[in-house]
């Protein structure tokens, strides 16, 4: 990269993101051609609390508009050259004959949605290892079509509730930290959220502390995911514990998306090497959140949607990063003089 026609470090983070993916492919020549973005939809038992200002059915009716074309992420997706797999991890939803035969729509529901987790946890320990196993499929998948680079996102409406539950036991902080207004909720609403993340994390630390059962500890991945997550949020962990293994470069979407990588995290630290974070949330959290990871987001552009649409954006950057490193000429294939060296 320092024998570029370019004063060193002068393409400042671009230089870096190249680096890391030729690391990542162990290949001086990195590709990131051929892209896809796995959108995974869940529907949630804690939407019945009243967290969200959409209702329930908005979330298979968004996976109707995904299949159509017709969704942002459809829009950007086209914009940058990225496929679009739709994947149904537990939406509430009967979905009509004919989609069956769509190739770019998995049917992979482990439920008809998670239980209330106020009430119960949101899904068992058996349904959880489904969900990551949704992920995990997708990435073998890629692996198998050839796609160099992974993204992730999501639908669902409760979802923000459920991340920030997550977030909120795996990094210790406050619900008034991890909670935000997600799909623009008035102030009564956000109170509600609160309170709701307030009571299931305390419900489920003291199910830990007070059991003599074999549960896993409270700082587990797989316990709070189990505990409080969805389906769709797990299929995201799957997505990168697997990408991890197999050494496909991934990037992470919002808060939810994010979450899903906290949790990742929480299983498998060395995930992380292969995780690029799209961009920085509107979301209240999702600062505060890449800030506990220590990473730094590729884009900051108020985005709060979901579905992938940061990772949209970010890819195309990525890609453009390594090939600098693969196309860009060397002072001395160029035949250009390089800076002066000052007398010792």
């Amino acid at each position: 990269m320092d024998r570029k026609t370019k004063p060193p470090g002068s393409l400042g983070r671009l230089e870096k993101l190249a680096l890391r993916v030729a690391k990542i492919q162990q290949d001086l020549n990195p590709r990131l051609a051929r892209k896809r973005i796995c959108v995974y939809a869940g529907s949630h038992g804690v939407a019945q609390e009243g967290v969200s200002a959409y209702p329930t059915e908005v979330t298979a009716q968004m996976v109707f508009n995904f299949l159509s074309g017709g969704a942002a992420i459809n829009v950007l997706a086209r914009h940058g050259g990225i496929e679009v797999h739709v994947i149904d991890a537990g939406v509430d939803a009967v979905w009509p004959g004919d989609l069956v035969n769509e190739p770019r729509f998995y049917q992979r529901k482990v439920r008809s949605g998670t239980r209330n987790f106020m009430r119960e946890p949101a899904m068992t320990p058996v349904e959880c290892e489904a969900a990551l196993e949704i992920g995990r499929e997708q990435v073998r998948i890629a692996r198998a079509d050839g796609i160099d680079l992974i993204g992730i996102g999501e639908m669902g409406i409760g979802n923000t509730t459920s991340a920030a539950a997550l977030v909120a036991a795996l990094l210790g902080f406050s619900a008034e930290e991890a909670v935000g207004r997600g799909t623009g909720v008035n102030d009564a609403v956000l109170a509600q959220k609160i309170s709701v993340v307030i009571t299931a994390v305390e419900k489920y630390k003291t199910a830990v502390v007070d059991s003599t059962a074999d549960h896993h500890p409270a700082d587990n991945g797989l316990y709070w995911l189990s505990c409080v997550g969805g389906f769709e949020i797990a299929a995201m962990t799957g997505t990168i514990l697997e990408a991890g293994k197999q050494r496909l470069p991934i990037v992470i979407d919002g808060f939810i998306a994010t979450a899903a990588a906290v949790a990742a995290f929480a299983i498998d630290p060395s995930t992380r090497e292969v995780c690029f974070f799209s961009h920085r949330s509107d979301e209240q959290a999702h600062g505060k959140t890449l800030a506990a990871l220590g990473v730094e987001p590729l884009l900051d552009l108020g985005l709060r949607l979901g579905e992938g649409t940061g990772a949209a954006l970010a890819m195309p950057i990525l890609e453009a990063a390594t090939k600098i490193l693969c196309e860009m000429a060397t002072f001395d294939s160029a035949g250009i003089s390089e800076a002066v060296k000052a007398e010792a």
